[in-house]
């Protein structure tokens, strides 16, 4: 086995390039900074609390400053002091925030809620709650984006564990119907065009809780997310080969009904790597009853690629000369007839498949750390392994906190080399603007698609989804 260390995928800003998202603003500003397009200012409302709200505008003040990273950090780069979020610093804009922008919950009716004894009741209620206040603002103030912010008393009530399993249906499966109170508010709102940021109470209160984030790295955080969800907007992008011909990348998985007992396939699209995302909703499959692994017909697959490649052209005024798909499971002869049909119809040069799963093998290295981020280890032509998530030589350490698991590449058939594959993987693995730490797990292409799925089973048939990630995050 020959076990290759790839180079750190490095992030393009306005002004340079860097392999951490939180170093490449603070020096080099976002991406966007200098596009005409681009507001210097986005518009934030609230809702909560008044105690809610009145926390909100600390943290918001406190976030227009640096915010001085924690004096017991060893590893300097895991931990940068956050550059503060004003039209001087790396994100060259401002948060406008006000009375006048924020609904204020009655803690009357509030007490009344979690009166509520039926959890099923108690969870609507909140989320009408909610809606009534979004509604509102979406509709009557200008406002970029929506923050909403969950009293601890209220968040012990309506918080339920999440259900591992969405992409397998069992033939034994329980009857159940999930109600997630942060999808199901989502999906409400989604009609009013505002992506939402739902937030704590606990994680705006000085007073820190066991397990909450360090001030700086929290502010990192909620600002990029704040400021894609507001877009259009790119914090950073990944460097790109000029000499190489246009490319997309698309991930496909499947998820679940609420009721559990149907699977449906959600569809991310990151076009020319400049995350620019977009959102398709797939149809319902059929599930082999002696085979419970779910797939496409080759006219599902057909469809669903197509109506991507038209979107990609929509927004880009042209094709891509090179697709490449990301699937969690195994592909069929089916999927992949019905994708390869598309993309001659659609006249594209190379589709490249790929099955990204988790893998069961580990390597290990001297020492107590795991392997290095980026270590790929070519297991037979098809089978690699690739760690996205492990030590990190910028951290210094290993920031995660269980023994780290790679992923498994599956290269069903490709243009490019394995290598090539990886390093493509290992960069979307960055596209995540939920988070300013570098080292996710998976690419965003399949990322996405599993966020995308949870929001979109609470879309009924007749709903038009939004088309942007911000909305789904």
């Amino acid at each position: 086995m020959k076990i290759e260390h790839l180079p750190e995928p490095r992030l393009l800003f306005a002004k340079g390039t860097h392999i951490c998202p939180r170093r490449g603003i603070a020096e080099y500003g976002v991406y966007d900074q200098a596009q005409e397009t681009r507001r210097n200012a986005i518009f934030m409302g609230g809702i909560g609390t008044s105690n809610c709200i009145e926390l909100l505008g600390k943290w918001v003040e406190r976030c227009r400053g640096v915010i001085a990273a924690s004096s017991d950090v060893k590893q300097k780069n895991l931990r940068l002091p956050f550059c503060g979020f004003n039209t001087g610093s790396g994100f060259g804009a401002d948060i406008n925030f006000s009375g006048d922008l924020s609904r204020t919950l009655k803690n009357s009716e509030l007490k009344e809620l979690l009166t509520i004894e039926n959890r099923t009741e108690r969870v609507n209620q909140a989320i009408e709650y909610y809606y009534e206040h979004i509604k509102f603002l979406a509709q009557n103030r200008h406002v970029d984006v929506i923050v909403c912010v969950i009293p601890e008393s209220l968040y012990k009530v309506i918080a339920t564990e999440d259900r591992s399993g969405e992409e397998t249906l069992e033939e034994d499966e329980p009857k159940y119907e999930e109600l997630n109170f942060r999808r199901a508010l989502k999906a409400r709102s989604m009609q009013h065009g505002k992506p939402l940021q739902l937030i704590r109470q606990v994680s705006l209160d000085e007073t820190k809780e066991a397990g909450q984030q360090d001030d700086a790295t929290k502010a990192w955080n909620f600002c990029t997310a704040l400021y894609y969800k507001s877009g259009p907007t790119i914090p950073w992008k990944l460097e790109q080969d000029s000499a190489r011909a246009t490319s997309c990348a698309v991930g496909i998985s499947f998820y679940r009904s609420r009721d559990r007992q149907t699977l449906r396939t959600s569809l991310a699209q990151i076009f020319d790597e400049l995350g620019n995302g977009l959102i398709l909703r797939g149809t319902p499959i059929e599930i082999d009853k002696n085979d419970r692994v779910p797939r496409l017909s080759a006219e599902q697959a057909h469809d669903l690629l197509i109506a991507a490649l038209n979107e990609y052209r929509v927004a880009l005024r042209t094709f891509p000369a090179r697709v490449v798909i990301h699937k969690s499971s195994n592909f069929t002869e089916e999927e992949i007839d019905g994708l390869e049909a598309a993309a001659r119809e659609m006249k594209i040069d190379a589709v490249d498949f790929v099955t990204v799963m988790d893998s069961k093998l580990r390597l290990f290295r001297d020492g107590n750390y795991p392997p290095f981020r980026g270590t790929f280890a070519p297991l037979d032509e098809q089978r690699h392994l690739l760690y996205t998530r492990g030590s990190v030589w910028y951290y210094q350490t290993y920031p995660g906190l269980y023994v780290p698991q790679p992923i498994e590449l599956r290269i069903v058939q490709s243009e490019e080399s394995p290598s090539f594959i990886a390093k493509e993987i290992l960069g979307l693995t960055k596209m995540n603007w939920n988070n300013t730490q570098f080292d996710g797990k998976y690419p965003v292409t399949l990322g996405c698609s599993r966020k995308v799925g949870e929001i979109m089973k609470y879309l009924k048939e007749s709903d038009t989804p939004q088309i942007r990630y911000g909305f789904y995050m």
